[in-house]
């Protein structure tokens, strides 16, 4: 190959290759794609994160707390709690003191949390109960109203419906409410039935909110002064409480991240919120120690459980090999009589043991001595060292009378050992 030749090759290789990079370059087209990484750290921890920026822009004092040990230090006049987390282990005292606080001036908003049970005339949620609010489903309300019109006589339907038009009607003497629902003769043409509405004095048109239409709230106290309902139910309720004021919502999603921004529901939160410092207390109850080691330590629970079971294993595990029981071959009628003479000394004691030797030789001295029975004690002695060849002290010692406390294991035998050899020689 000569040198010639070798460069024309590598020039052609070399051409090739800048033809096939300017196809490839030119078959390729930018593009721009949006990825999706989900919410921060920090918003997927505070569901009302976006609720806390936005009453901030709107200039208005926020903090959030975790306890209601924030009341300790919170005044009731110009400030607003918003009581959103979850109050399932909350005690009666505290939700006296919640109310306590509401009634010196504070405007306390809280979630109907359960429904409420017709059998034990309550929910459950202590200050719903407390306040007459009562919580249902809107569903329920619809069967309630279909049997009610289904057993009515029709000609008495438009007084029936007068007379609860008249009877959860505000009274007409009260004093005028903040927000309250237009008149249904006024009322203009419902264009969104699922969403709540709230009417304002002086506006002609509503303001709509995401509120979930599957509840329903019911002042049965009738202490409302002021409300937002769906076109079927009612889901805020706003009352007195003292020098304070009560809201009660049927649900808080409406002013959670994903849905602050739909409709009016940011306007609804600054609207309650006005003019005042806002709290937001996403506990109303603290959690136990097993609470917050499950939740924060689970594999340590685990290990804890495994070593808990290792040593109880370790403590009931038998020491050695098991010893299996002796064949019925071996068995021998020795093993009998000893086995015969364990069973009657756990069941009956020593005295029955010596006693039952005593009364054997006595057995046997009668049959050698007749009458030894009537005679005295110092005289059968007597005769019995004369049958028997042995001394009197030691007849004596194996026949007196045997001592209340149980005997030692060596007087025992030595007992025994002396009756025996007593018997043996008769």
């Amino acid at each position: 190959m000569t040198r010639r030749f070798a460069f024309a090759s590598g020039a052609l290789v070399v051409l090739l290759l800048g033809l096939l990079a300017a196809y490839v370059l030119g078959q390729l087209q930018p593009y721009q794609k949006v990825l999706e990484h989900g919410p921060a750290p920090e918003v997927a921890a505070n569901p009302y994160l976006a609720a806390e920026h936005f009453l901030r822009q709107r200039n208005l004092k926020v903090r959030h707390a975790d306890g209601l040990d924030v009341l300790d230090g919170l005044p009731s006049p110009g400030q607003t709690l918003l009581l959103l987390g979850d109050r399932s282990r909350m005690t009666p005292r505290q939700a006296d003191r919640l109310l306590d606080w509401a009634a010196k001036g504070g405007h306390l908003l809280f979630v109907a949390e359960r429904l409420y049970d017709e059998k034990r005339h309550a929910s459950g949620d202590l200050l719903a109960d407390r306040l007459g609010i009562q919580q249902y489903l809107s569903e329920d309300l619809d069967e309630d109203q279909a049997s009610t019109n289904a057993s009515d006589d029709p000609a008495d339907d438009e007084p029936a419906e007068q007379d609860a038009q008249q009877a959860d009607a505000p009274d007409a003497d009260a004093e005028a409410p903040t927000a309250e629902t237009a008149d249904e003769s006024n009322e203009p043409a419902d264009d969104f039935p699922e969403l709540t509405q709230l009417y304002l004095e002086n506006e002609e048109h509503p303001a709509y909110f995401s509120f979930d239409t599957d509840f329903h709230l019911y002042d049965s106290e009738n202490r409302a002064h002021a409300w937002a309902n769906s076109a079927t139910a009612t889901h805020m309720l706003q009352l007195y409480q003292g020098d304070g004021l009560v809201t009660v919502v049927s649900d808080p999603w409406l002013w959670q991240n994903d849905g602050i921004a739909d409709y009016d529901n940011a306007w609804l939160l600054w609207y309650l919120t006005q003019d005042t410092d806002v709290t937001l207390l996403y506990r109303a109850d603290r959690d136990d120690l097993a609470s917050l080691l499950a939740r924060y330590f689970p594999q340590g629970l685990v290990a804890l459980a495994l070593l808990l079971a290792a040593a109880l294993w370790h403590v009931g595990v038998r020491q050695g090999p098991l010893q299996r029981p002796p064949a019925p071959a071996r068995r021998q009628l020795e093993e009998h009589l000893r086995a015969s003479a364990d069973f009657l000394l756990r069941r009956s004691g020593q005295h029955s043991l010596l006693s039952g030797l005593q009364r054997d030789i006595q057995r046997r001295a009668r049959r050698r001595h007749p009458g030894f029975e009537r005679l005295p004690v110092a005289e059968q002695w007597q005769v019995l060292g004369r049958m028997t060849r042995l001394p009197t002290k030691a007849i004596s010692q194996a026949m007196r009378p045997l001592p209340r406390q149980p005997l030692s294991a060596a007087e025992f035998t030595r007992q025994v050992a002396h009756l025996q050899s007593l018997r043996n020689a008769l």
